[in-house]
């Protein structure tokens, strides 16, 4: 069944990425394996071999693949709600409402960034790194970016915009990500709004000036 080239082929990796994030997500690294990868997709094992040389490199393509679409949906839910700034306190809740959701409803994507952070240790570092790159670091990248310019117009007072990312994210995202062990169980949107809300009070109680709010 494998091919070596026409049109088929990017169907085939298509294919086969999709089953490769679907069985790293329901198995993990360690335990998923090629031959059934490549049942899931439909091929045959030498199909998979001749588009990825082995689990390790077809693991990084899925797990960057993912991380990447997953921070384009972030970056999006950013420039809606913190480019354009009209009433700080609801357009922070808002974004981190949104971005909760996002992650919520991830489906076989927030399966397989669970797989990673239940085996950790066993997936190798240059492909954790990657992951973490693409993912988690780039969005909080993102945020800081915007939290700079926030406060360049005076809307916030974070002299360290970093950190002031990293403590907006623990305040209105992390306690949603916990009671859904991170996209794995539903939480009530009445919850995700108020974690939201009362992180993003918190939050301006550090980084708002004295006019915020």
């Amino acid at each position: 069944m494998a091919t070596t080239g026409g049109a088929g082929r990017p169907e085939k990796r298509k294919a086969i990425t999709r089953a490769a994030t679907t069985v790293f997500g329901r198995e993990g690294y360690v335990r998923a394996s090629m031959d059934a990868i490549a049942a899931e997709a439909g091929v045959s094992k030498r199909t998979v071999y001749n588009h990825f040389a082995d689990k390790e490199t077809l693991f990084l393509s899925v797990a960057l693949q993912n991380s990447a679409e997953l921070t384009e949906r972030i970056g999006e839910l950013m420039a809606k709600h913190l480019d354009r700034v009209v009433d700080l306190r609801r357009d922070l809740a808002e974004f981190a409402v949104e971005r909760a959701e996002a992650v919520l409803s991830a489906g076989e994507h927030g399966a397989l960034g669970r797989a990673i952070r239940a085996e950790v240790a066993n997936i190798p570092a240059d492909v954790l790194e990657a992951w973490l790159e693409a993912g988690p670091v780039a969005s909080q990248r993102d945020l800081a970016e915007r939290f700079a310019a926030l406060t360049g117009s005076g809307r916030l007072a974070a002299a360290d915009p970093e950190l002031a990312a990293e403590q907006f994210t623990l305040l209105t995202f992390h306690g949603v990500a916990e009671r859904s062990f991170w996209g794995a169980l539903p939480v009530a949107g009445e919850e995700v709004r108020r974690i939201a809300a009362e992180g993003v009070a918190a939050f301006l109680k550090i980084y708002g000036p004295p006019a915020a709010g």
